[in-house]
């Protein structure tokens, strides 16, 4: 591979100083060291080249003059390489390293991306025991959770010298940790002592070696996933190669070792062993040999772009018009005088693309644009190995290509599933949790909200769903007979009304103030209708009107019910000696006169409430976390109380002069049927009060109808029902004779 590498370099210079466009009147030159994969060795050929102290060059008379060393391309190590260029710093030497062309915090995030792309949030971590490892780990810890949301399920160490105890117990670790993922950053002599100990199930691990694509390590390494460096392509370098090995071999020697022939004459007995004569015809271009394997140039293609990346920085600075240079006093660097430093300041500034589509640059931190290729280690069915590249990495633009389905899982705990909210293990990394179920009223997996006002949690605590709304509504069962019984009520009022019309002139409708029996049917079909507002979704209009029609609806009707008993006072009064002129006191003017000023009152008590504090309708949320109960405040409890508290006066007042009057001959008895009725009246509204404050929401307005209903249809059947039973089952009772002399009341 290595001397493809420096072929690759040759082959770079050589189409430079072939291009007339690049570096004109500019030839390259180049020296070649091998550094034995010592690291004092290449401290040795850096310093050698950066000080002039290189091995002399006899150089061909027809060039003008000599450059000095311009940069240096190497070393073959990224450790090496970070070792090296900090010495070479000291000289302002540019060096440019092909094995860390892509700096490692670039590597790390290109595993991150891959880990978020299959949501492995749990793995573990090898690296190696040197600089290159230890930086490794210290970006990749760093850098897991705020790019990649998981987190390390151990870190190892690899150590150089093959430990078996050491490495051992790092399996051990493998084994019992939960992590289905393993990152490794290790040179591939560390990868294959590891693997002798292995022997377990983790399904992925990660690499780059392609030396570890052996069978024996097939049955632990199979599957895996690596990031190697950019594979590119190099158009020309095939031939170049060629040339080079035609003119290191005798090509007779060369084409018998490729095409596995001989020329003529062969030895004896070589063609009976199955040999085959070479023609000279064969074709190089079919024939499949590693010396001229350009198919997977990664390294070589590095190589290519470091040479090209200080022509161009090179070429660049040529280019500086004097006077108008970069440096002291406009100055610009030339090859007379040529300082490595300079070359540097061009070299920051390079930006170009290779014949491949590649963009080439640096950072500012003298890191190139990182591309990387994503590769799968493969067993193939007829038992060979294969590295297949399935997708890349690039940092502009995030493209994967993979060719896992289902891939394994790897995390330490599980996605909590909707409804439930991650709670953090004590001691354990974040990426460790348990999964608690929301409380009522909040959703989401990762922190548990509160849904809006008017939403509560789905039963999965999920999603947020509009909350049940909750009143007294037609469409139920408890309103539709609620309903149906106020209707009923106004029915029998109107069948009641019309048979005291019919039967006006009878003296059971006459001889009971006929004319307040008709307001009072009228109040009475009031009551039993406004008992309809209070069913159904609370609006403004209704809230505002519900409780001032109720209030002077039942103040009509009880106004009415008053002056009944105040007149059956005033004629039994008036039926004793000197007692006449009571009655001009409670003629039918006055009679109708109290009715309206009674119900006036009201009327202004009212008026009062609804513009001082309104009823408005209300969405209670405290009765149920999970529903919201649509109601009417009464804006003004003293103005609520006023109300019935007026309402329950005029009762009491009609009551006891009832009871007062329950006594009286019989012809004037009505008073025991209104004793009767405001005693049904009172202790329906006393029962009222301690129910509706007690029942919540839509009940509250149930109690209200029922106690408007119970006391509309009590009054309605008490002081009605006998009357009507007398006009339709008994008419001979419905006489004056027996009303006056049998004393049979209404």
């Amino acid at each position: 591979m290595w001397f493809l590498v420096a072929q690759t370099m040759a082959f770079a210079i050589d189409e430079i100083n072939r291009n007339s466009n690049l570096l004109p009147n500019v030839t390259l030159g180049y020296s070649l060291y091998d550094n034995c994969n010592k690291l004092v060795i290449g401290f040795r050929a850096a310093l050698s080249l950066a000080s002039g102290q290189e091995e002399q060059v006899i150089l061909h008379e027809t060039c003008v003059g000599t450059l000095p060393v311009l940069g240096i391309v190497g070393d073959s190590s990224s450790t090496r390489s970070m070792a090296i260029s900090t010495v070479l710093g000291l000289y302002r030497v540019p060096m440019v390293s092909f094995s860390a062309l892509p700096s490692i915090n670039s590597f790390v995030r290109a595993m991150i991306q891959i880990l978020k792309h299959f949501d492995w949030t749990w793995a573990g971590l090898l690296v190696r025991d040197d600089d290159y490892g230890l930086h490794a780990a210290r970006s990749f810890q760093s850098d897991l959770g705020p790019y990649g949301g998981g987190c390390l399920a151990y870190t190892e160490i690899l150590p150089w010298d093959n430990d078996p105890d050491e490495l051992r117990r790092i399996v051990d670790v493998m084994k019992k940790s939960t992590a289905r993922v393993v990152i490794v950053f290790a040179h591939e002599s560390h990868m294959i002592d590891l693997m002798e100990e292995v022997g377990l199930e983790i399904e992925f691990s990660w690499t780059a070696a392609a030396v570890l694509q052996t069978p024996r390590l097939m049955p632990y390494l199979g599957g895996t996933l690596g990031i190697a460096i950019r594979r590119g392509e190099i158009p020309g370098l095939r031939d170049f190669q060629l040339q080079i090995l035609l003119k290191m071999f005798q090509v007779n020697q060369f084409w018998e070792h490729t095409f596995q022939c001989r020329f003529a004459p062969p030895p004896a007995g070589w063609v009976e062993a199955g040999g085959a004569l070479c023609t000279g015809q064969e074709d190089l271009e079919s024939v499949e040999t590693e010396l001229l394997d350009v198919s997977d140039l990664r390294p070589e293609y590095n190589v290519y772009k470091a040479v090209y990346a200080l022509a161009y920085a090179l070429d660049d600075m040529l280019q500086c018009e004097p006077g108008r240079g970069p440096f002291s006093g406009h100055s610009c660097g030339n090859l007379q005088r040529l300082e490595p430093w300079q070359l540097v300041y061009y070299l920051d500034k390079v930006n170009f693309t290779t014949s491949f589509g590649d963009q080439v640059s640096f950072d500012e931190n003298g890191d190139v644009l990182p591309i990387y290729d994503i590769i799968n280690w493969q067993w193939l069915p007829d038992g060979r190995t294969k590295v297949q590249t399935v997708g890349e990495v690039k940092k502009s633009n995030n493209k994967y290509l993979f060719l896992y389905l289902q891939p394994p899982r790897s995390v330490c705990s599980e996605s909590c599933p909707p409804g439930t909210r991650m709670a953090r293990k004590k001691g354990e990394p974040e990426c460790c949790f348990d999964c608690i179920p929301c409380s009522e009223g909040t959703i989401n997996s990762m922190e548990c909200t509160s849904c809006p006002e008017d939403f509560w949690s789905s039963p999965q605590r999920d999603h947020c769903v509009p909350k049940t709304t909750e009143f007294l509504s037609y469409h139920e069962p408890l309103g539709i007979f609620l309903t149906a019984t106020s209707l009923l009520g106004t029915f029998i009022c109107i069948v009641v009304l019309g048979i005291f019309i019919y039967h006006r002139r009878t003296p059971v409708v006459r001889a009971n103030n006929s004319e307040l029996s008709f307001q009072l049917l009228l109040s009475l079909k009031l009551c039993f209708l406004c008992s309809l507002l209070f069913i159904g979704r609370p609006r403004l209009w209704t809230c505002q009107l519900r409780h001032a029609a109720f209030g002077i609806s039942f103040v009509l009707c009880v106004s009415c019910i008053l002056v009944k008993t105040m007149v059956v006072l005033a004629v039994f009064k008036a039926s004793k000696p000197g007692g006449e002129a009571s009655l001009k006191w409670f003629g039918v003017l006055q009679q109708r006169g109290t009715v309206v000023v009674l119900t006036s009152v009201q009327a202004a008590i009212c008026t009062a409430w609804l513009l001082s504090a309104s009823p408005v309708p209300y969405k209670n949320t405290q009765y149920h976390n999970d529903k919201i109960v649509y109601e009417c405040i009464v804006g003004s409890p003293v103005g609520f109380a006023v109300l019935l508290g007026y309402i329950g006066l005029l009762a009491i007042l009609s009551f006891l002069l009832a009871f007062l009057a329950r006594n009286l001959p019989d012809s004037f008895n009505e008073a025991k049927l209104i004793t009767f009725s405001m005693l049904i009246f009172c202790a329906v509204w006393v029962a009222f009060v301690p129910a509706y404050i007690s029942s919540p929401g839509k009940y509250a307005d149930a109690v209200e109808v029922f106690a408007i209903l119970a006391s509309s249809f009590g009054l309605l059947m008490a002081l009605f029902g006998p009357k009507c039973y007398i006009i339709l089952l008994r008419p001979e009772r419905n006489t004056k004779k027996a009303i006056m002399g049998r004393g049979t009341g209404p």
